[in-house]
């Protein structure tokens, strides 16, 4: 096989994935998805970083791309790697900051070979600066970034997000720098160096959280699952589990007060104001937690969404995919591995209406496409084998 036809949008793009374990790879994902051509550059000596790799979270990240080996410390694999960045449009990276210096392949070495070429740089911490050496996980940023101050519930201590946010949103974000450099080269013909990094990543999901202390110097605190300052918003008991609410507004607030027979809410001095509201949420969600519970999480969303009030469920993994808008959205879908069958992975979030992703093909066998790109890039089979008799390849 050539290049996978997962999309006409970005096949006219040829990405070279360094990158392990997942901030990296999401980025690449991204990409691979809307059709760039990808090739996996694998050390020669099988890793453990990414885990087992018949694993889902392995298959879930690496779908859509080619699989070579290479021995980047070795002086004919960097000089193979070099070769294939004359071809390429995108290297992408999350080694620590230093080693691609040391390797050779930084963004000035590279740019020289190449001038278009946009390198991609994934960090912790940053490619500079008091930590950038340090070793750079999704928990480790959800801490400094101050993500695990406010999730969890008021003084019961720190507590991660229940998925690895910091590492997809530092990938997602690099993913977005590669089509802005691809954008901005078709002005200037020139490549560029994106960098993303997970700290930043975890910042920019907080968003107004970080946002109340840059602005006003408020230091956000623990809230559980209320909001912390548009009250009733929060998880309420029902008959049988428990339903997100979300109220904001006075019409908002009259509406909900109305759609659980509580206009005794309405007039109680405390709850009159959204300040107010906030100030007395512990009374405010025992108050409405006394009504919620008599019904069902159904009921309700039945009688919420008739008032027209904001609300949903609240669902575990086997509940999100049996959900009838979730199966409409085709949030996951079928793909066929030579070793492992059909699989069901997660599919591309972003629709686009006339050249929408696919996904075309499950996550390489190892080295599978190694000759297959030695060759596009002229070299002989004789030289090939040589390669891999060395273990260049």
């Amino acid at each position: 096989m050539s290049k996978i036809s997962a999309s006409s949008a970005l096949s006219r793009f040829r990405v070279l994935d360094l990158s392990r374990v997942r901030a990296g790879p999401a980025c690449v994902r991204q990409l691979a998805d809307f059709g760039a051509d990808v090739i996996k550059i694998e050390n020669v000596n099988p890793e453990d970083l990414a885990g087992p790799r018949e694993s889902s979270d392995f298959q879930n990240l690496h779908r859509n791309k080619r699989s070579m080996t290479l021995n980047l410390k070795s002086k004919e694999g960097l000089s193979v790697f070099l070769e294939l960045v004359k071809t390429a449009d995108v290297v992408v990276e999350n080694y620590r900051p230093d080693v691609k210096f040391r390797l050779g392949i930084d963004y000035d070495c590279l740019k020289l070979i190449n001038p278009k070429i946009i390198l991609v740089s994934i960090s912790g911490f940053g490619q500079d600066g008091p930590y950038e050496n340090l070793p750079g996980f999704d928990q480790l940023a959800q801490g400094l970034s101050g993500l695990m101050s406010v999730t969890g519930n008021p003084g019961e201590g720190p507590m991660r997000v229940g998925a690895a946010v910091a590492d997809v949103a530092a990938g997602f974000l690099a993913a977005m720098g590669v089509l802005t450099a691809l954008l901005e080269r078709e002005v200037s013909g020139e490549g560029q160096w994106v960098q993303s990094n997970l700290l930043q990543a975890g910042l920019a999901l907080l968003d107004f959280q970080a946002a109340r202390f840059t602005m006003s110097g408020e230091v956000a605190k623990q809230m559980g699952n209320d909001h912390p300052t548009f009250m009733p918003t929060s998880a309420y008991q029902t008959l049988d589990g428990y339903i997100n609410i979300a109220v904001s507004g006075l019409g908002m607030w009259e509406k909900f007060c109305a759609s659980i027979d509580r206009p005794d809410l309405l007039v109680d001095e405390e709850f009159k104001t959204g300040p107010g509201r906030s100030k007395a949420r512990v009374r405010l969600n025992l108050e409405i937690n006394k009504t919620t519970r008599v019904k069902t999480t159904q009921e309700w969303m039945q009688i919420l969404n008739n008032h027209g009030v904001p609300c949903g469920p609240i669902y575990t993994m086997d509940q999100v995919f049996a959900d009838p808008q979730v199966k409409h959205l085709g949030a996951s879908a079928p793909v066929q591995h030579p070793e492992l069958g059909e699989l069901h992975l997660l599919n591309q979030p972003v629709k686009l209406s006339r050249t929408p992703s696919s996904l075309k093909t499950a996550s390489p066998l190892r080295g599978a496409h190694t000759r297959e790109v030695l060759s596009e890039i002229g070299l002989s089979e004789h030289t090939i084998d040589m390669y891999f008799a060395k273990g260049v390849v």
